[in-house]
């Protein structure tokens, strides 16, 4: 039996109606080669120190959430973009315990892929923060505003998406 972490213990025993589902989505995945961490305020499995899987609870769904799932081959179908600007990201989502166990050899499955994936070192092709759409109100301050262009490049090409995509979303 692998080693337990407590703090995934305490995660569990906490887990509301998800409880169940975190129990059954743990125990398979404690029957890989991961190793249980806990990151992120959640259960987070890893290999050679690198994250592979994690196990997260929302409002109307818990999920495993593969760190590399575009990189997965999906037979099944079941692997969840979270958004269309999420690039790496991918989940097995459930609504209900009882929908886990019929999945329990798939979900494997796609684990030892996920595993297979980070050993290889293949990486997720971002795309580059020049590809994103600046919303024109924002282009026009940057244009008449040299201090906030500087500021704004100056930023890690992450915050400078975030920006992009916030600036660029729908409002009310």
């Amino acid at each position: 039996m692998k080693k337990k972490n407590p703090r995934v213990d305490e995660f569990i025993r906490k887990g509301g109606k998800w409880q169940a589902a975190f129990k059954e989505m743990r125990s398979i995945l404690l029957e890989t080669p991961l190793t249980e961490d806990f990151k992120w305020r959640g259960p987070c499995y890893t290999v050679e120190n690198a994250n592979v899987v994690a196990i997260q609870g929302f409002k109307d769904y818990c999920a495993v959430m593969f760190f590399k799932g575009a990189l997965l081959k999906d037979p099944k179908g079941i692997l969840v973009q979270l958004s269309e600007s999420t690039q790496s990201i991918r989940q097995v989502r459930f609504t209900d315990a009882r929908q886990i166990t019929p999945l329990r050899s798939v979900l494997k499955a796609y684990v030892q892929l996920a595993i297979q994936v980070e050993k290889s070192g293949l990486k997720v092709q971002r795309r580059k923060t020049s590809e994103y759409a600046v919303a024109e109100e924002f282009q026009a301050k940057l244009d008449a505003m040299p201090a906030l262009k500087k500021a704004f490049e100056a930023l890690t090409p992450g915050r400078q998406r975030a920006y992009l995509l916030h600036f660029s979303g729908a409002k009310q």
